[in-house]
């Protein structure tokens, strides 16, 4: 595998990362919205700091388990839109150019 080759692999991994962890974001965003609109919360109830802390890191982890579950397919929307339609490297224009 030459260094030409990796590349396009590493944006693809880039990619994938990136979009996961904004899903993930937004995922944790919804839940906090959550919480915080309700009187005791989606955890139950707790009002001091700590429990604040213990919560956030709850929905943090929670909304990244959901993301890498497939969350709500917005990372796979992400994803599509911005890698390239056809790579060069990708099967569907191998198999075109094998038919020539």
């Amino acid at each position: 595998m030459s260094a030409g080759d990796a590349a396009p692999d590493s944006k693809h991994a880039k990619i994938a990362s990136a979009a996961g962890q904004f899903e993930a974001l937004l995922i944790g965003e919804m839940l906090k919205s959550v919480r915080e609109a309700s009187d005791d919360g989606w955890l139950g109830g707790g009002s001091d700091s700590s429990a604040e802390s213990a919560f956030g890191i709850a929905e943090n982890q929670l909304a990244q388990t959901i993301s890498e579950r497939g969350g709500f397919g917005l990372a796979k929307t992400i994803r599509r839109a911005l890698e390239p339609a056809n790579p060069s490297g990708s099967p569907a224009n191998q198999t075109v150019q094998s038919h020539r």
